[in-house]
């Protein structure tokens, strides 16, 4: 089979947000598109929404007026699918049902030509599925675009086991004519980026049904934590619950994973008509249908933090002498706090306080700290050898080693040495707070207070309350991170939290997808980067963090929640006992050079 030519004329099948955006790319990019929309006054407004999309493009001068005029010729819209009969790529993307695809391709493979391409824009039903109920599914694939199309780089080209290469080849260098990013993917339910990125937006609706944290907190922890866009509620609203629904029960029906099985609560709103920004309303409350702007409603949580009620805090202790330890003292110090770092000895004390020093310095060659303050910060921490130094702090912060017995000791004398009415918090980040809590006599004054590094950096801390912590408690550490300026988020004591319980079990997905075969490690991270908008790549990510720690994260996620679907990735185990652990190693999913 000779390699098709390439496309002149392309048509796209559905002038909806998606449909508008491809049809500006592809028009963008020197071809005829034939728009075909039954809906006349979706057509209209797709055509006015190129015009204001070229418009501002004139007017930031990436295009001359005479480019926007080219453009604008270059795209007539259609009532029927007959006007696809000269197309040479035709490009539906029309509700995610599959009949209703069905029906579509099926009539098109009545009209095209013999040489053109069928494509199916869909992200969740079986391409394959669709391509075999033409007469020519060698020239059907999936070309997955994502929104904003004229924004957003990546572009997924699915291929089923009927198409051609020849076909694949000409629409991925199609593709990479539009400029865009294109990353082969076989043929299943979310393909790479949706197949990671739903199950983890699921998992979010389900915390939230089960009222464990507020909306407002759940998504304020993956974008301060994670460094993330959007957080995943208001993402969904931005994509369409009932859009999610669909596309999860594709992936359900495929893996029988329960991390797929769509919450409940996406069907109720989804029945309720609450389908997120398109309606005005989902987990959220917009100002109108199709508006980004979040409006107070009924069910927004009243703010305790801001009603007060916290014990006084002048002076804080902080137990440790490793990264987190002198990053979280240093957050305090700068924030006007006297501080005591204590650390097993006076000469790892001193090495720490000497750390923190210097880690000043270099806020300071960066402009953002006078001397004057370094100076003063400083002079406000004071390095101990033992934990006795804690006799008159109010609050008091653990930043040990993360195991169980060793934080347990270490509450246990910070019970006997802190004075009645002192604050107890862990920043651990998986170990049952409660279990620490309990290895005093005063369980009601200890909480998890979980800072992320680099702490000095990082906004978010996770509020941990256990069933035992006292209220006050709980608003002392909320007044205290607004004195530090870091956005608190509370969740209750289960492993994970809100962020490593969200984050980890898509590290988990995107080990299992290259464990399967199903995608490199390269695409998995171009793909996430691309299509989703993530600062990093899972797997840059697990390098980073440390594929030790991970798995000892998900060993706990499992064992909590003791589902099938959280079990840590054969490949993943397989690589810690190989002592491949990432970055630090020298080596993890990557190679990395040596220091």
């Amino acid at each position: 089979m000779d390699r098709p030519r390439p496309f002149p004329t392309v048509a796209i099948i559905g002038l909806g947000t998606m449909g508008t955006g491809i049809a500006e790319v592809v028009a963008r990019a020197g071809h005829e598109v034939i728009g075909i929309e039954i809906d006349d006054a979706a057509a209209q407004r797709a055509v006015a929404a190129l015009e204001a999309s070229t418009a501002r493009a004139v007017q930031r001068e990436r295009i001359t007026e005479s480019e926007r005029g080219d453009i604008l010729a270059r795209f007539r819209t259609f009532p029927d699918l007959q006007a696809a009969a000269d197309a040479d790529l035709v490009i539906e993307v029309v509700t995610e049902n599959f009949e209703i695809k069905r029906e579509v391709l099926t009539a098109l493979d009545a009209i095209v030509k013999p040489g053109a391409v069928l494509a199916t824009g869909t992200n969740a039903l079986s391409v394959t599925g669709l391509a075999s109920h033409t007469s020519r599914p060698d020239r059907v694939l999936g070309l997955h675009f994502f929104a904003p199309a004229p924004v957003m780089k990546l572009v997924e080209v699915v291929s089923t086991v009927l198409t051609s290469p020849e076909t694949t080849g000409a629409v991925t260098d199609l593709v990479r004519s539009f400029g865009k990013e294109p990353v082969a993917v076989g043929d299943r339910p979310g393909f790479i980026a949706d197949g990671l990125l739903f199950g983890y937006l699921n998992q979010a609706a389900a915390m939230y049904e089960a009222r464990y944290a507020t909306r407002e907190d759940i998504d304020a922890a993956m974008r301060l934590g994670c460094g993330l866009p959007m957080g995943p509620l208001a993402l969904l609203d931005l994509i369409g619950i009932d859009t999610a629904q669909t596309v999860l029960e594709a992936m359900y029906e495929a893996s029988r994973d329960r991390l797929h099985a769509p919450a409940p609560v996406l069907k109720q709103l989804t029945a309720a008509g609450l389908k997120g920004r398109k309606a005005g309303r989902g987990f959220y409350t917009y100002e109108a249908p199709g508006s980004a702007t979040v409006v107070a409603d009924a069910e927004t949580p009243a703010d305790a933090a801001g009603a007060g009620g916290g014990r006084p805090v002048r002076s804080v202790g902080v137990a440790g002498s490793g990264t987190m330890a002198t990053g979280i003292a240093e957050v305090f110090a700068k924030a006007g706090y006297e501080v005591v770092l204590a650390a097993r000895g006076q000469e790892k004390a001193d090495k720490a306080v000497a750390a923190l020093a210097r880690s000043l310095d270099r806020s300071v060659a960066k402009g953002r700290l006078s001397q004057e303050q370094r100076d003063a910060a400083v002079a406000r921490v004071t390095a101990a050898g033992s934990l006795d130094a804690f006799a008159d702090v109010d609050l008091a912060v653990e930043a040990v080693a993360e195991d169980l017995p060793v934080k347990q000791q270490l509450f246990a004398t910070l019970d006997k040495v802190c004075k009645p009415g002192a604050v107890l918090a862990t920043t651990t980040s998986s170990l049952p707070v409660v279990a620490v809590a309990t290895a005093t006599t005063r369980p009601r004054d200890v909480v998890g207070m979980h800072f992320f590094n680099p702490a000095p950096a990082m906004k978010l801390v996770e509020v941990v309350r256990t069933v035992l912590t006292a209220e006050d408690v709980r608003a002392t550490v909320q007044e205290v991170c607004g004195r530090i300026r870091k956005h608190p988020v509370d969740c209750g004591d289960r492993a994970g939290f809100i962020v490593n319980a969200l984050l980890f079990p898509y590290l988990n997905n995107a080990v299992k997808m290259v464990q399967e075969h199903y995608a490199t490690v390269e695409d998995i991270d171009s793909a996430m980067k691309l299509g989703g908008g993530y600062p990093m790549g899972p797997f840059e990510l697990l390098d980073v963090v440390g594929l030790d720690v991970s798995l000892a994260i998900e060993q706990v996620l499992h064992k909590e929640f003791r589902d099938p679907g959280l079990a840590p990735a054969p490949l993943l185990e397989h690589l810690v006992s190989a002592g491949c652990l990432g970055r630090k190693t020298g080596r993890g999913f990557r190679e990395y050079a040596r220091r």
